[in-house]
């Protein structure tokens, strides 16, 4: 009589659970990662040159969505909005909250009379260029490239409200350093 495999009822039950155990985990895996991307967290690629020389085309970001919740933007943070113009995603820099009176005096960046030093652009580009003042409206904050030169920002949408900020930008991912 040649060996059978025999199989035991227990064992098959053993294996069925194994496999319940994992696509619980791998369901709870996905939904995680589903609540960290919509609520938490979310890597986006730039897709422009408008903040040039900070971040730049190809570079990967991630942007802290949970902060845009519950504290409100600061002068010289980079955020992530929604485009008035194309409801795409956009990448600026917050340089005027509400209150503030802001405008550009031949290229250099006003805000409540007083000139503000911006290492992060290249004022050279923007000589002879004015706008404003204007002042921003409460619950709003406006926003401008650091490629002034090259970027659809609020001197042509006008500033945003505050509730439009889909997030921070946390850290660059990519490239690193």
């Amino acid at each position: 009589m040649a060996d059978e495999a025999v199989v035991e009822p227990h064992d098959s039950l053993a294996a069925q659970r194994t496999l319940v155990r994992r696509l619980v985990l791998a369901a709870a895996a996905v939904v995680l990662v589903l609540v960290v991307r919509t609520c938490v967290a979310e890597p986006v690629t730039i897709r422009s040159d408008s903040m040039a020389p900070t971040l730049n085309d190809g570079d990967v970001i991630v942007i802290d969505k949970l902060s845009a919740n519950w504290r409100t933007p600061h002068r010289g943070e980079i955020v992530v909005v929604r485009s008035p113009d194309t409801r795409g995603l956009i990448v600026k820099r917050v340089v005027a909250v509400g209150g503030d009176a802001v405008g550009l005096d031949d290229g250099r960046l006003v805000v409540n009379g007083a000139f503000v030093v911006e290492p992060y652009a290249d004022n050279d580009r923007m000589e002879g260029s004015y706008y404003g003042p204007i002042t921003v409206p409460a619950g709003s904050v406006f926003l401008l490239g650091d490629n002034r030169h090259d970027s659809s920002d609020s001197r042509l949408f006008g500033p945003v409200a505050t509730g439009s900020i889909v997030g921070r930008v946390a850290f660059r991912l990519w490239p690193i350093g």
